[in-house]
């Protein structure tokens, strides 16, 4: 009994519209960076440069920083650059250090905080794409990948959680009380 090869659809032809994407971070002024939360997050590759299928983001997360619990239903990829992480999946914690990749599947309880005394720089991947836009949406914009956004009063940090809910659904995102 001889098995027949799979067949396989052909390639679509090359999308001429799509150009390459170069992020240089620290040479590029026109990249967005972001203030939230503590964190600053340098958008490197958008939806849109991407057909949707996947977002970069260059996340810059001081000691103590990074955001509470959420989820969300698309895939996050974290890779990290520089410093260490302490990650929470489904409410069990473990330490992710420089050179490590995780990746959390849509809908999965999760958070990631620096508890370490320096800044972790990491690369996050969404897909599909949109998390950038729920970043610019709610953030504030900075002058560097690595400048903090600025604190928030307490009228001002209200108004801000009133924003963060209100649009959090908008892009797929869920708040958590704990990961």
């Amino acid at each position: 009994m001889s098995e027949n090869p799979p067949v396989y659809p052909p390639l679509p032809p090359d999308d001429l519209k799509r150009n390459l994407t170069v992020a240089q971070i620290d040479q590029d002024e026109t990249l967005p960076h972001i203030g939230l939360v503590g964190d600053t997050y340098t958008i490197t590759v958008t939806g849109a440069e991407t057909a949707g299928r996947f977002c970069v983001i260059d996340m810059h997360i001081p000691p103590g920083g990074g955001p509470p619990p959420h989820r969300h239903d698309f895939e996050e990829t974290f890779i990290l650059l520089e410093g260490e992480m302490e990650a929470t999946f489904r409410g069990k914690k473990s330490i992710v250090k420089a050179g490590d990749t995780i990746s959390i599947p849509a809908n999965a309880p999760h958070r990631f905080h620096n508890a370490s005394s320096n800044a972790t720089r990491l690369l996050c991947i969404c897909s599909p794409a949109g998390q950038e836009e729920f970043f610019t949406a709610v953030g504030t914009p900075v002058a560097t990948r690595t400048t903090p956004p600025p604190k928030l009063d307490e009228k001002e940090q209200t108004a801000f959680m009133k924003k963060v809910m209100e649009l959090a659904p908008k892009y797929r995102t869920e708040l958590l009380k704990e990961a």
